[in-house]
């Protein structure tokens, strides 16, 4: 903890310092290098001629007044801020021709995404975006891949960047690219992106030291997504008190996972409207995630409130360069709520000998549209080795709440399940898992479904603190000749026909009972 309150203190003084320093003493009106606010003459020299004047006198201000400033591919300089006053929109160019390819030094995946950007900054120091102006991009008149859409801001090898209380609008393609950045801290600012593909509010790629606060985005793509497209890991970073919706997902960690993720923290966020999952850990290209910490989050209309992925889709972000099997593991995910999720439930899934590792999940409510079917509950689940991670690549899963596959030292802990509808699978499915824990889980059982919990070739799990409801046919359902140690204690079953289903191939020393109320023999 002193080490996490040093880096975020370190940040804020260089950034804070980086605010301040630029005082009306240093300020280069646009209009006086010849802009016109008129939303027709392209201003694209004028601006630049501020910036590069500003940065020749040692730094401090390009102002923007009101008005409607037409450009192209603008180039930061080191000690500059852009201020974009009430009133002011820096307007991107339609003209793909104004936005001359740039390949930057630092190589990475996303060179097969983009060369072209409205803010471009490189190898910078103390650069910021500041202002209660907008920057809109126009992202409607762009058609066709990645290259020919431009992304707005996009940042690499900077150190010290702010991006505050802007307003950023209708990017082409990403909204805003940091890659390879230290001490990065984006506050107050407004996204509102959904006209065209790849719309992805906030992208934190390979960075060090990042804070986001306070943002309210609508995205077209993920509304905040860290990525590690290079070999440099993603690192230190905090994101809280943000709203966010996206026709993807809300908090996102991958795809792309080549240099891992270490030192994550995302909290006390609102998701809504959103079609994929409120949070999406992933680790497909290698790497290895971290200590991460998902906390206070509310969710409202999602897809699945939380999908995690490790898989081996080993995508190289240079040629000569293939990723290794990669890693997740010391995941911590509590005080969640969320409502309005369809019926696919929610993926914890990792792949044979390369398990999910040490994941705790508490104090969860989480509620379910249902609807699932008895052939829903007994559908084989394809292992997708090498598949684009999403919530839903599995199709709806045996278990309307969590289905858990290659897991060890999972912890699920007061977990809440509900249903909109009556739903015939389990409530919670564990498959090739060692080391489960599952205490007070409160879950609803529908007429004539399965079990409430099922267990396939599970080694050591401890279930506890549980009272399914009154009238509830079988609690647990044992299945696979590799179970062992799983014990049930001190959970009210008073008011279940069958404690556990065993089936056959199951060794008889697999289940053991120990202070349940009452005592009840499988």
């Amino acid at each position: 903890m002193n080490r996490t309150k040093c880096w975020i203190s370190t940040v804020l003084l260089c950034l804070l310092t980086t605010a301040s320093v630029f005082g009306d003493d240093n300020t280069y009106d646009v209009r006086d290098y010849g802009a016109k606010p008129d939303g027709k003459t392209l201003c694209t020299k004028s601006i630049q001629k501020a910036i590069d004047e500003c940065a020749k006198q040692g730094g401090g201000t390009v102002y923007f007044p009101p008005g409607t400033f037409l450009s192209g591919t603008i180039y930061m300089k080191s000690n500059v801020t852009l201020k974009l006053d009430s009133g002011s929109t820096l307007l991107g160019s339609t003209n793909l021709k104004d936005y001359p390819p740039t390949v930057q030094a630092f190589r990475s995946y996303t060179d097969n995404y983009t060369d072209k950007s409205l803010i471009y900054g490189e190898k910078l120091q103390r650069i910021a975006i500041t202002g209660n102006g907008t920057i809109d991009g126009q992202g409607a008149a762009f058609k066709g891949p990645y290259k020919v859409r431009p992304y707005m801001i996009r940042f690499i090898q900077c150190r010290n960047v702010l991006v505050k209380n802007v307003t950023i609008r209708n990017s082409p393609m990403w909204v805003q690219h940091y890659l390879a950045c230290d001490d990065v801290l984006i506050d107050g600012i407004t996204v509102r992106s959904r006209v065209n593909g790849n719309n992805d509010g906030i992208n934190i790629d390979c960075c060090h030291q990042v804070l986001i606060s306070n943002c309210n985005i609508s995205s077209g793509d993920d509304a905040i997504v860290l990525k590690s497209t290079a070999a440099r890991s993603c690192r230190n970073v905090t994101v809280s008190n943000c709203v966010l919706s996206s026709l993807c997902n809300g908090l996102k960690m991958g795809t792309e996972s080549n240099g891992g993720f270490e030192n994550i923290v995302m909290t006390g966020c609102s998701i809504y409207d959103t079609r994929l999952a409120g949070i999406a850990l992933e680790i497909v290209d290698g790497g290895t995630m971290d200590r991460v910490v998902v906390s206070n989050i509310t969710m409202n209309k999602v897809g699945a409130p939380i999908f995690m992925r490790l898989g081996n889709r080993a995508r190289p972000f240079r040629k000569d360069i293939k990723p290794k099997m990669g890693v997740m593991r010391n995941i911590t995910i509590s005080n969640i709520e969320a409502t309005g999720a369809n019926p696919t439930g929610c993926a914890i899934s990792g792949l044979p000998g390369h398990a999910i590792e040490n994941v705790t999940i508490s104090n969860v409510r989480l509620s379910f549209a249902g609807g699932g079917t008895k052939k829903d509950a007994a559908r084989a689940i394809p292992e997708k080795t090498t598949a684009y991670p999403e919530y839903s690549m599995f199709g709806r899963l045996p278990a309307y709440g969590f289905y858990c596959r290659h897991v060890k030292g999972l912890k699920l802990r007061n977990i809440q399940l509900q249903l909109a509808k009556s739903d015939k699978r389990h409530a919670l499915v564990a498959e090739e898992c060692e080391n489960l824990s599952i205490d007070d889980l409160d879950a609803p059982f529908s007429p004539d479904a399965g079990a409430i919990i099922r267990l396939t070739n599970v080694k050591g799990a401890l279930i506890r603190g549980c009272r399914p409801p009154t009238g509830t046919d079988t609690f647990l359902k044992l299945q696979g000749t590799k179970s062992q140690g799983v014990l049930l204690t001190a959970n009210d079953l008073s008011g279940v026909n069958r404690v556990a289903e065993i089936t056959p191939n199951v060794p008889k020393t697999a289940l053991s009972q120990l202070a349940n109320h009452p005592t009840k023999k499988p």
